[in-house]
């Protein structure tokens, strides 16, 4: 009796679990999530983040669309990466009145891919107007262009390099001037600064330079420039359509699921216990009640009936959190549940708890649904990858909290915008990897516990 007491504490299972090697592997998967967990509350506070997550100005010097770095590393090529010029500059100042400075920010490019865009964000101070620029491109041959001037729209302006048809038509006459026929190509803003003059589509890798000429108006005028040229890969899980970052949507949606998955999983079987334990210890028509609901319960369209319920009132997912567990109150757990109530109560130790005048609440929570819990262990943590499959799938509906960066999110964001059909697989298989890695460790946890509890599988 000592030693089967051991194996249901908790260091006694835990020592179980260690004995099987599916066991030590979703233990180790486990502490992996934990890690990621730890990692996203300290470095990135949730408030934080769904601030940021949802701030679409945020994420404008990032790349649209780049792949991960590792995924980069897989396509044999050198692609280019987030190119941020402002810390490049070198300040010349060509006149005093007017005042003008002549800023150049050299650089190398030796990537085997054209970069994606080219935007330069101005800061200005100014009494009267805006300052004016004068943008000019030096390539690895030393010739340079000019490519625009603008005025400044205000305090805070940007300049969408990538954009501007005007600079696609100098590039093209450049490049006309060097082959002495048109380009066979069609030239892009992007395409046209970075080509070579060979009359193929050639990146011509070397040194370049930025030329920023500003006229201002007044002697105390200032500004800031900051020129970025983005890149196609970036960080460890690459950016999507809005440019943010998908590190923290994965990092987040770490706990943000989990959480919501074990809430679910625990709230629900525990009430499928209560419930079950009522209707077999009282019987008669408390039992006849609460079975006939739960038949009602089963025959419910649970699916539909939550997605119905999240589009109609648009439900955080804590919120929607509540309405699953309302929704699954009474279902197929309580009546199996009910099945081991009743083979208990006629043991022994009840009759004897009964003899000594035990109340039934007593009976019931200090008697029987402890000996029951066990064999309900496993299938409650089996039943934990369900509910984070459930939220990934109303997420996929469109029906969840937009601003939770949850993995279901990403997946929705990805289907959405075109993400396979485009050829963007990361943002697809990244949290999906990730789901499937939560089903795996807990189907293998739940196999090992079932194991455990009943002696009949150990035979096996």
């Amino acid at each position: 009796m000592t030693e089967e007491l051991s194996i249901y504490s908790l260091k006694g299972i835990f020592k179980e679990i260690l004995r099987y090697k599916i066991g030590i592997f979703s233990l180790a998967i486990f502490a992996f999530f934990i890690i990621l967990i730890i990692y996203a509350v300290i470095a990135v506070p949730y408030d934080k983040t769904i601030s940021l997550w949802n701030d679409s100005q945020a994420w404008l010097k990032y790349p649209r669309n780049a792949i991960p770095i590792w995924w980069g590393f897989l396509t044999g090529k050198n692609l280019p990466r987030n190119i941020d010029l402002s810390k490049k500059g070198l300040l010349n100042v060509t006149s005093q009145n007017p005042k003008k400075i002549e800023i150049t920010y050299p650089f190398n490019y030796n990537y085997d891919d054209f970069p994606t865009d080219f935007n330069i964000f101005f800061k200005s101070n100014f009494k009267n107007e805006p300052p004016t620029v004068k943008i000019f491109w030096e390539k690895p041959n030393k010739d340079k262009i000019f490519l625009i001037e603008y005025q400044l729209g205000g305090e805070e302006s940007t300049l969408y390099l990538g954009n501007e048809t005007s600079i696609e038509e100098k590039l093209t006459e450049y490049l006309k001037s060097k082959l002495e026929y048109h380009p066979p190509y069609s030239v892009s803003v992007l395409r046209g600064l970075f080509v070579d003059t060979s009359g193929n589509i050639n990146i011509e890798k070397g040194e370049y330079k930025l030329h920023i000429e500003v006229e201002f108006k007044n002697q105390e005028d200032t500004i800031e420039i900051e020129p970025i040229i983005y890149g196609k890969v970036y960080g460890i899980a690459g950016t999507d359509h809005l440019r943010r970052p998908l590190e923290l949507a994965l990092l987040w949606g770490t706990p943000i699921d989990l959480a919501f998955g074990l809430g679910a999983s625990i709230s629900i079987t525990l009430l499928h216990l209560i419930l079950a334990t009522i209707s077999g210890w009282f019987g008669g028509k408390v039992d006849s009640f609460i079975q006939r609901l739960t038949e009602i319960y089963m025959v419910l369209p649970f699916l539909p009936l939550m997605i119905m319920i999240s589009l109609f009132y648009k439900l955080t997912i804590w919120k929607l959190l509540f309405v699953l567990i309302f929704l699954s109150l009474f279902g197929t757990g309580v009546k199996t549940q009910r099945a081991l109530v009743l083979q208990v109560k006629t043991l022994p130790y009840i009759e004897a708890a009964k003899a000594y005048g035990a109340s039934n609440w007593r009976i019931i929570f200090l008697y029987i649904i402890p000996k029951i819990l066990p064999p309900v262990i496993p299938s409650l943590i089996i039943s934990i990858p369900a509910y984070v499959f459930l939220e990934a799938i109303l997420s996929l509906f469109g029906v969840l909290d937009p601003t939770q960066p949850t993995w279901g999110r990403i997946i929705e964001d990805a289907f959405r915008n075109g993400a396979l059909y485009k050829g963007y697989y990361y943002w697809v298989l990244e949290p999906s990897f990730l789901l499937i890695l939560t089903a795996v460790s807990f189907a293998l946890l739940g196999f090992v516990i079932d194991r455990i509890v009943n002696p009949k599988l150990k035979e096996i």
